[in-house]
């Protein structure tokens, strides 16, 4: 992607301001102390209530004088736009552009200031005039603001409505999102009869076709409802505000939107890629980096200080990022488009004040990840009650803190090498995770265990972490794409909802070679939410070479109740049990957890026993192999944690002829491009770390940020302290 007047420079920088209203002098001089300091990137949040507060009469002087100020400082715009955030008269306008909940009732809140959540869930833009009033502000200020020409357009800041936080109840239930609704059914289905056919229903005619009320039903109504809004509905108000702004820009500058995090185990993200030319990502790696099912939540007492530091940097910043580098088009940047300054203020729960180590663990970290620009939220303390005195990189009053210019010197340095991390350098993975949205949607309709979907992902990439395997994410959407073949194995968790296309898709995959690496009950749920006689799909009984014997619960280890529902009566649950090794995992193990799944063999051979009973098989297809394993074992990435299980994980991707990409510690990462790279090393444990890496082949070896680097003919010696992330840069 051609990203114009910001190529060849690593965009860094800073979100400037969230309230429209500081004197002009305070802004501008912290947008001079931001360029001092390496900053090159300032961020412009723009409020259509505030820029728009008479129809027709629009005002974006404040936004113009900084815009002109950046401009003699040489700086980069990245203007983010905030439509939910409607002007009163839109309202008063079009009284029935306002979303309807699940109650049938409009909702009535109007935000009048971005926060609590930049005016989500706002008007329903399904409603034609409350469109085109968007569309016809858009271009105006477009217009106007865009003669400018370091400009980056930010669509939708934390793209989604949040109405169930927000306002308490999903969106939207209008009749303008019902009739859109019911024309992507007749789209996708042709007639009526297909679709009556397809669910075991009896429509009579389109009209009758309503969203259910209520929550926690699977049936094809509710996976269909749920996909549309997450996937068409979304989609359409991003892809028209891009194209207004395509529109209305002559020089055609890159326009993106940015989530406020990553969906894991969702494919929605990847439909969202698609509505621009890339998209990007928050990031707060002190919020809540820990699910409540994981080993350092659930431990007694106050929290671990190293698996929650860690937490930070694997979940908050790794696996995001991974994953929204992954659901962009190949080649495209990836924006951490906030990204944590200050400490986290929600109301009166106060986070910690991040140190300088903190910030420089989490910015090489996501530079690891294939970030390719980084803008903190925010430069000046937050003032408003909600968020008040946080997050930011500067305190309410002052021009320097330490965090602060931490990450003056890790941007600058960056900066130094922007061939290198301003541009899309990440070299690729040779294993990637399956993301199914059909899948995740049916999973979120499930009682007791919707989450499992996500946990699995999650705890996949946490394995594959811990063992030093840089990983992709794949949707299944991308099967039929040439780069889904670079991968040596796939990785398929929990997927109970698997259509037989989808299947078909994997069975070429492994015939020309690939590993397809699945947990229980592939496609035991239909695309339309019925069970599936014989509880595998048949192409999955084909593809594994295997025919379902059984299907039971298992107990947690010690007792635990982190997902397991409460037993209604005796036998339920099989006893807490590691699944024993065969064939190729001879003397090896796997813990259970979930279910246990047992299978006859019917063309496979036997890899995972659960006593007398198979419960994971290997199928040689064509050139590839099919594995199978009956049981969860995403799970214990960070749950019920045990080395045994790593190290069966370990021997089947070295089955997969995958193995890590350095043998020690320290994990390793890389941007690449020819004749330079950058690895980037980091120091999981609680120790300082001193590893031996080979450096044959590069003419200089140099450490990012300056620190000295031991060199010994074709051998580097590199410290690493506890919790750390060095930086070197080798070129030829």
């Amino acid at each position: 992607m051609n990203l114009g007047p910001i190529a060849g420079i690593f965009p860094f920088g800073s979100h400037l301001c969230r309230e429209p209203m500081p004197p002009m002098s305070e802004l501008k001089k912290d947008m001079e102390n931001l360029k001092r300091h390496g900053f090159n990137l300032v961020k412009l949040q723009e409020h259509w209530a505030i820029d728009e507060p008479e129809e027709g009469r629009c005002d974006f002087s404040r936004c113009e004088e900084l815009i002109a100020h950046a401009a003699k400082l040489d700086m980069i715009v990245y203007l983010g736009l905030t439509c939910e955030q409607a002007p009163g008269w839109l309202w008063r306008k079009h009284p029935d552009c306002r979303m309807v909940g699940i109650n049938g009732l409009p909702i009535l809140y109007e935000a009048q200031t971005p926060l609590p959540a930049d005016g989500k869930p706002g008007p329903c833009f399904d409603h034609p005039g409350a469109s085109a009033d968007q569309t016809r502000f858009i271009k105006k200020l477009v217009k106007t603001l865009g003669g400018y020409e370091k400009i980056v357009w930010n669509t939708w800041q934390e793209v989604g409505y949040w109405s169930e936080r927000i306002v308490g109840q999903p969106v939207c239930y209008c009749q303008h999102t019902l009739e859109a609704f019911r024309a992507w059914l007749k789209e996708k289905y042709g007639d009526l009869d297909a679709l009556n056919r397809a669910w075991n229903a009896r429509y009579l005619d389109w009209s009758s076709i309503a969203p259910q009320r209520t929550t926690n039903t699977w049936i094809a109504l509710d996976v269909h409802w749920k996909y549309f809004m997450d996937n068409v509905q979304v989609a359409r108000v991003l892809r028209s505000r891009a194209q207004a702004i395509r529109e209305a820009d002559p020089l055609q500058r890159p326009v993106f939107a940015h989530l406020g995090t990553a969906t894991v185990g969702s494919g929605q993200d990847w439909t969202y890629a698609r509505c621009q030319d890339f998209l990007g990502c928050s990031t707060y790696p002190a919020w809540f980096p820990l699910n409540d099912w994981d080993d350092a939540r659930v431990a007694s007492g106050p929290l671990d200080r190293h698996a929650s530091l860690l937490a930070e940097i694997w979940d908050s910043v790794a696996l995001k990022y991974d994953h929204v580098r992954s659901c962009n088009s190949p080649g495209s940047p990836v924006w951490a488009a906030e990204f944590q300054g200050g400490r986290v203020s929600d109301g009166f729960h106060m986070g910690r004040v991040p140190s300088p180590e903190d910030i420089r663990r989490w910015m090489l970290t996501a530079i690891g990840s294939g970030v390719t620009a980084l803008s903190f939220w925010v430069t000046r303390a937050e003032i408003a009650a909600a968020e008040a005195n946080g997050f930011s990189l500067l305190d309410s009053e002052g021009d320097s803190t330490a965090r602060f210019e931490e990450a003056s010197r890790v941007g600058k340095a960056l900066d130094e090498h922007p061939d290198l991390f301003g541009q899309p350098s990440w070299p690729g993975a040779e294993v990637a995770i399956l993301i199914n949205e059909w899948n995740y949607q049916f999973c979120a309709t499930m009682r007791q265990g919707g989450e499992h979907l996500s946990y699995s992902v999650r705890g996949w990439h946490r394995l594959l972490w811990d063992a030093g395997i840089p990983v992709d994410f794949l949707e299944v959407s991308e099967l039929d794409e040439d780069y889904a073949s670079q991968y040596r194995a796939l990785v398929l968790p929990f997927p109970l909802c698997l259509s037989e296309e989808v299947v078909g898709k994997l069975a070429r995959y492994v015939e020309s070679g690939g590993n397809l690496i699945s947990e229980a009950c592939p496609g035991r749920i239909s695309p339309h939410a019925f069970a599936t006689r014989g509880e595998l799909s048949p192409a999955a009984r084909e593809l594994f070479g295997v025919r379902h014997e059984s299907l039971s619960m298992v107990r947690e280890p010690e007792g635990g109740r982190r997902w397991s529902p409460t037993e209604r009566s005796w036998g339920e649950y099989l006893d807490d049990m590691f699944l024993t090794g065969a064939g190729p995992f001879e003397g090896l193990k796997l813990r259970a957890n979930v279910y246990v799944e047992t299978f006859s063999c019917r063309g496979s051979e036997p890899c995972l026993m659960a006593e007398e009973a198979v419960a994971g098989t290997v199928r040689q297809v064509g050139k590839g192999r099919a594995w199978l394993l009956g049981t969860y074992a995403g799970h214990n990435g960070t749950a019920y944690a045990d080395e045994d299980t790593r190290a069966l994980i370990r021997a089947l991707l070295a089955r997969c002829g995958i193995s890590t990409s350095h043998e020690g510690k320290l994990h390793l990462r890389k941007r690449a491009i020819e004749g330079k790279e950058a690895w980037l090393l980091t120091n999981p444990t609680a120790d300082e770390v001193t590893e031996r890496l080979d450096v044959s082949g590069w003419s200089t070896v140099q450490d990012l940020l300056g620190d000295p680097v031991e060199r010994t003919g074709d051998h580097v010696d590199l410290t690493v302290k506890a919790l750390d992330v060095r930086v070197l840069v080798l070129q030829k």
